[in-house]
């Protein structure tokens, strides 16, 4: 398969509060190459977000912003290209929130939640977040809420499940955006 998978961190419960981005682009199910940046997210830190993921108002303070990052990155949000993220919700209510507050247009691309890839291929789990699919697979997510350890975790899911159940097993989750 080919796809970005992505991730983002937030600097406070807005969605549009992104503080660090990560794509890792995976071409014939092999990583081929890794995106990581924070974001100066021109709002405030909460306290409970920076618990979880460590990064601080004073790490993006010369950080680019999302507009900034946005001609970069955009050629992996077209129709057909597929972005996977686990729970694919938040990540892709982000990028749209974040792009919103620029004034810049929502891309369209084909989205594939690994989170619910999981739910169907690993009921047995007691929870499907990332650290526990991650287990159940031996992948090694070696900083979990690090936007690029989660990235490249999601990445190997899909990779993982299509390892094992093959391609087509995953038509039936793709969505448009």
């Amino acid at each position: 398969m080919n796809f970005v998978a992505i991730d983002f961190e937030t600097a406070n419960h807005r969605p549009e509060s992104a503080c660090s981005l990560a794509l890792v682009l995976v071409r014939d199910n092999q990583i081929v190459d890794k995106y990581y940046t924070v974001i100066n997210p021109q709002m405030p830190f909460d306290q409970d977000n920076i618990k979880v993921h460590q990064i601080t108002a004073n790490d993006v303070k010369e950080a680019p912003t999302m507009a900034e990052i946005w001609p970069e990155i955009a050629p992996l949000f077209t129709p057909g290209m597929l972005v996977v993220a686990h729970n694919a919700r938040f990540d892709t209510n982000v990028l749209k929130r974040s792009l919103a507050r620029y004034e810049i247009p929502e891309p369209h691309y084909l989205v594939l939640d690994s989170l619910k890839v999981a739910q169907k291929f690993e009921p047995q789990l007691p929870n499907h977040k990332l650290n526990t699919v991650s287990d159940e697979l031996g992948i090694d997510l070696w900083h979990h809420h690090n936007a690029l350890a989660d990235s490249e975790a999601c990445a190997q899911i899909i990779i993982k499940e299509v390892e094992k159940h093959g391609e087509t097993a995953m038509k039936p989750f793709l969505e448009q955006r």
